[in-house]
């Protein structure tokens, strides 16, 4: 992922992330306060209406006790009076704006029956509505207490089919029972003034919860259906204390949400009534704010990412820039610059890289001036080594000759004086050194042919042990005068290896005389072998140990390369197996050169030169062991 969708992606994302939540959290926090507006102005209605119907209780009382009250009235009712009762009480129930009256005797018979009728006209009835006998009136004539509290309820008028709320009360004289005055205001004149004062829609539900009345349109018996409630339902409003809310309904196409309430007045819990409020204008409010909020959050979002991409750009494209010089740079081009010229951090960075660049530049031109010089004096070497080993080759050919020569007529001189001990003794010297510069003669034709890569190897499977063998002989005599143990250990174990044997025998050679010039008198000297199987190939590992005064470890690759001479080489003795004797420095090449021909490793273990303490050393040849099928080179 490239560094603009790194710095850009999150943004973008982030700022969708909180836009998003941003909407829908100030959308919900208006549109649940607009629902807890809602249920607050339910109760609100709930409060309003019961409070209504209580302010109309106490006109009903009034007006029933200025009835009541009115004088030869409780005698006109006493006595069955009707049209001293009609007289009496006509006028008053003109003026007091209710609809219904009954005063009924104290023998239980309906003496006045009025009604305002749909046009307004008082209406006299004449029929028996049974009023004497509803609870509402029974009560009275149940105890004829002329100071019992009045009582109210709501009820229907058989004559006319209208429902009533009625509010009855005893008429006595003298604290004497004469009769039952009850007021009553229709059910459809009261709720459209209720409904003004609560600002809602009123339901009026009778004692088995079928609503009988409401201020909805269209209030016809269908809509009575949908609203009303089962009675179990209707039992756990009468009983609650508080507004039951949480009813919603489609009326008309219209959403409508419905708190329920016992409707109480004085201690008579007379019915149940229903406050109804549209919700969709909480819908409606909810969707136009979701929207606007929407429409918000995306302006405000695309101007902080218009913003971001203009910061992003700010810091990306300097970036890009480094990016694009650094790889020019890594190509190999250290002309490029970043041309950035910043003030910021990324100016300073740019400064720097560029300065780094430079000086990158000015040390490449360097070592390239430097690496030209070193490649004239790596040919030159080259040149050197190469005519170093020419003159070695041709040294060693050209002495070979004259060598043959000295050491042909020394035997011969050696053979003749052999009556003159003087003589016999000068004669064998000149042998002795003869064959000395003889072995120093074959070492420079080894070296010039491990240099050449003309080393021929003519290979035979034979024994470790073998080699040793014939090596240890031709030391023996060194091993006695320098008072020196000799000892091998674990060869026979050792498998067969192919190897070319006159080259591997002047390997351990080398290796033994070097273990014996540097062996103190008196010293130990070991060979010991041993077969790891668990290489691939197998290897043998012969070792050569010696007591000697050991090898410093930041020479121990030196040691290896020709003519390297350990100590001063003025001070070595002039025998070749004498202690710290001395030599051309050309036995450990030989031997590193014919050993890697074969394919393996030599090394040195050694704690470190001490010559007091002769902490030894340990010159080990590994050589891979042939698989069995496998032909020789």
């Amino acid at each position: 992922m490239s560094i603009r969708l790194k710095v850009a992606l999150p943004y973008v994302l982030l700022t969708v992330v909180v836009s998003l939540i941003g909407v829908y959290v100030v959308t919900r926090l208006v549109t649940g306060s607009l629902r807890e507006r809602l249920t607050n102005q339910l109760l609100e209605a709930g409060r309003v209406v019961s409070d209504s119907f209580v302010r109309q209780e106490s006109y009903h009382v009034s007006t029933a006790r200025i009835i009541a009250y009115t004088e030869g009235l409780a005698e006109a009712l006493r006595d069955e009076d009707r049209e001293a009762a009609l007289k009496l009480a006509e006028p008053i129930f003109g003026e007091k704006g209710i609809e219904n009256l009954i005063l009924i005797s104290p023998q239980g018979n309906e003496v006045v029956h009025l009604v305002i009728d749909e046009v307004g006209q008082i209406q006299r009835l004449t029929q028996n509505t049974g009023a004497s006998s509803s609870p509402l009136v029974a009560v009275f004539f149940g105890s004829k207490n002329p100071n019992a509290p009045p009582r109210r309820s709501l009820g229907v008028n058989f004559l006319n089919n209208e429902t009533y709320y009625y509010t009855a009360l005893p008429v006595s004289v003298n604290d004497e029972f004469n009769g039952v005055v009850v007021v009553g205001t229709s059910i459809r004149t009261l709720l459209p003034a209720f409904k003004n004062i609560a600002l809602a829609d009123i339901v009026i539900y009778g004692n088995n919860g079928q609503a009988i009345a409401t201020t909805l349109s269209p209030a016809n018996q269908e809509t009575l259906n949908m609203l009303s409630i089962p009675r179990e339902k209707y039992d756990v409003v009468i009983l609650s204390e508080n507004l039951v809310t949480g009813d919603n309904f489609t009326l008309a196409g219209r959403n409508y949400t419905l708190g329920r309430a016992p409707l109480q007045v004085g201690n008579d819990r007379i019915g149940v009534f229903g406050v109804v409020l549209p919700t969709d204008f909480v819908l409606q409010f909810g969707e136009n704010s979701r929207t606007t909020y929407a429409l918000l959050f995306t302006g405000i979002m695309l101007v902080v990412i218009g913003i971001g991409y203009f910061v992003s750009r700010m810091i990306i494209v300097p970036l890009y820039s480094l990016v694009r010089t650094s790889q020019a740079i890594a190509g190999g081009d250290l002309n490029r610059r970043t041309g950035i010229r910043a003030k910021d951090e990324i100016g300073t960075l740019a400064h720097t890289f560029d300065e780094m660049t430079a000086r990158l530049q000015e040390r490449t031109l360097q070592l390239e001036q430097m690496n030209q010089t070193l490649e004239q004096m790596n040919q030159t070497l080259k040149q050197i080594d190469k005519t170093k080993t020419n003159f070695i080759q041709i040294s060693a050919h050209e002495l070979r000759t004259p060598l043959t020569l000295i050491m042909g007529y020394s035997q011969l001189l050696e053979q003749d004086t052999r009556s003159s001990p003087e003589l016999y003794s000068l004669a064998h010297g000149i042998i002795e050194g003869a064959e000395r510069m003889s072995d120093v003669v074959d070492s420079m034709l080894d070296v010039s042919r491990i240099d050449s890569d003309s080393l021929i190897l003519k290979k035979v499977t034979l024994e470790i042990e073998q080699i040793i063998q014939k090596v240890q002989k031709e030391f023996k005599q060194a091993f006695r005068e320098r008072k020196i143990k000799f000892e091998t250990e674990g060869l026979k174990q050792l498998p067969p290896v192919s190897v070319d044997a006159d080259q591997m025998q002047k390997v351990f050679y080398h290796l033994i005389m070097n273990a014996i010039k540097y062996t103190p008198d008196g010293g130990h000297i070991t060979v010991s072998g041993r077969f790891l199987n668990g290489n691939e190939p197998p290897q043998v590992e012969v070792a050569v140990c010696d007591t000697g005064i050991g090898v410093d470890p930041s020479m121990k690759d030196a040691i290896f390369e020709k003519f390297h001479q350990t100590g001063e080489v003025l001070l070595h003795s002039s025998g070749k197996t004498k202690f710290k004797g001395g030599g051309p420095g050309l036995g450990l090449a030989i031997a590193r050169g014919i050993v890697q021909a074969h394919g393996g490793r030599i090394w040195v273990e050694s704690p470190g030169h001490d010559e007091e303490n002769f902490p030894g050393s340990k010159f080990i040849v590994s050589l891979p062991v042939q698989h069995p099928g496998e032909g020789e080179a």
